[in-house]
């Protein structure tokens, strides 16, 4: 009896399993709270917060995220039934460009308005809790855009999602959590590039994805002035943001996205204050672009962005496509605590560099690249000051140099220098491609003296870099992983891997 007992509950884990693996977010069999990790309680911090701003544990919650300023936002409903915002997080990684997604594959973080439910909701993802973003919506569809598992996640990883780190996907986990045991059927999830500012509008007025941002920030506006989860359809291929019963009509519109748009009214008071809104901002705008803001840079590469201050804890990270700092003021903030445990398989954007003007013409800096490796004189310049190899090339002018006063050639200095440089310029290319099998985090941790051939081994030795991170920022605390101020610990910051290695 026993012994049928085991094989059953053996049985039905693994079926639990498989049902994971094949459903990812989106199954409608998985609990809201069938873990520990999903059932961990709402931080006492947060707790009070919501005190003192008049809201219930279980009231609803709106979700806000802004690409260039790495921030997500909660908002909760108070007792009086508007949202207020709740707390804003970091964003530990988000990747593609600003803009939204447009197919499967090109690694976009999703643009839009999204509606969560309690089935999208992850206890078991593998990046330890996550829920869907419910990409693509009508409107995605309308436009044949393709895409699925875009979601926001732990981990710190992304390919299309908005990821961050565990410790704040748990706090997130756990107020939707308690929201949906309120009653919230679903709440709304507004991603955005930026926060719709005039000032932002102006930098990125050349963009070609304007028209669409221009769409979506009458939600935006709808929201900032009412401060109630705007009412979302769909019609034309367009957004239409809380639309009622026209005036005379027998019943309500009914909406669909790739369809004709219905008769339908806004409500005068949100319809006054959102043109009230819209034309102070236009104002300002114009009067901004008129005085020379300069136009937002184009992407020529980097994937995504990073909050400042993960990016500051991360060696050789920048902020990519978020907004940043010098590198003085990253070196500042690494002395901040972080919002949570940066694992070290963290994959920061490659620092904005080669940005160009929106509208600039790429072909020449693309050029200037490809013909880079065959500029002889210029790549082996460095050589000598970085590579362990200039050495020789030192004893070998030394010993064309005694050789000359011996023979009385007072030429001996050039003919060494001569024979010198074919050994460096060969050698330089190696000691690239030996750096560029390794992870970016790991070319930093490179010693600049050692030979060509052992930097791979000594770069494969070195610790992980979580901890070499936590002793930069500091040292007394090497020995517990950093969390949200106010947030029970979670997991051990060394058993990162062994977390969710079974659902995999």
């Amino acid at each position: 009896m026993i012994y049928r007992s085991l094989v059953r509950a053996l049985v039905t884990s693994a079926a639990l399993a498989a049902s994971v693996m094949l459903a990812g977010c989106n199954s409608d069999e998985i609990s809201l709270a069938n873990n520990a990790k999903a059932n961990q309680p709402v931080p006492p911090k947060l707790i009070q917060a919501m005190v003192e701003k008049d809201m219930d544990l279980n009231s609803p919650i709106l979700v806000r995220l802004f690409k260039q300023e790495a921030e997500l936002e909660i908002w909760k409903q108070d007792r009086a039934g508007r949202f207020a915002l709740l707390k804003t997080y970091p964003i530990c990684r988000w990747s593609g460009d600003l803009g939204p997604k447009i197919k499967e594959g090109d690694r976009q973080a999703p643009e839009g308005f999204y509606s969560i439910s309690p089935a999208q909701m992850n206890p078991q993802s593998a990046y330890y809790l996550s829920f869907n973003t419910g990409y693509p919506n009508a409107f995605d569809k309308a436009l044949g855009r393709t895409g699925s598992q875009l979601m926001v996640h732990g981990d710190c990883s992304s390919r299309g999602c908005y990821a961050m780190t565990d410790e704040q996907i748990a706090e997130i986990y756990s107020l939707g959590r308690e929201s949906f045991f309120g009653g919230q059927k679903s709440f709304q999830l507004q991603a955005y590039p930026f926060k719709m500012t005039p000032i932002n509008m102006a930098k990125h007025r050349n963009n070609p994805n304007m028209p669409f941002w221009r769409m979506i920030k009458q939600g935006y506006d709808h929201f900032e002035v009412t401060k109630r989860e705007p009412k979302v359809d769909f019609c034309e291929r367009k957004y239409v943001f809380d639309a009622i019963r026209a005036p005379n009509a027998t019943r309500d519109p009914v909406f669909d996205a790739s369809g004709k748009c219905p008769a339908y009214a806004i409500p005068e008071e949100v319809a006054d204050a959102v043109r009230d809104k819209q034309q102070a901002e236009a104002a300002e705008t114009a009067k901004l672009i008129s005085k020379g803001t300069p136009v937002a840079r184009l992407n020529t590469g980097i994937d995504g962005g990073m909050h400042k201050i993960f990016a500051a804890r991360v060696p050789e990270a920048s902020t990519g496509l978020s907004e940043g700092g010098d590198s003085q003021g990253l070196a500042a903030l690494s002395l901040a605590r972080a919002p949570g445990t940066i694992p070290s398989h963290v994959n920061p954007p490659r620092a904005p560099s080669d940005n160009l003007l929106l509208g600039a013409p790429q072909e020449p800096k693309l050029a200037a690249v490809a013909s880079a490796p065959t500029a002889g004189p210029t790549a082996s310049t460095p050589a000598p000051t970085r590579v362990a190899n200039a050495a020789p090339a030192t004893q070998s002018d030394g010993w064309f140099s005694s050789l000359a006063r011996k023979v009385g050639i007072g030429g001996g200095d050039a003919t060494a220098s001569t024979s010198s440089t074919p050994p460096a310029a060969s050698a330089k290319p190696k000691v690239i491609e030996a750096k560029r099998t390794e992870p970016p985090r790991h070319e930093a941790a490179v010693p600049k003296t050692s030979a060509p051939k052992a930097e791979p081994k000594q770069a494969a030795a070195r610790p992980p870099l979580k901890p070499s991170v936590t002793d930069t920022a500091a040292p007394a605390a090497a020995a517990a992983p950093a969390q949200v101020a106010g947030s029970a610990p979670i997991v051990s910051a060394n058993s990162f891997e062994s977390r969710f290695g079974a659902v995999k």
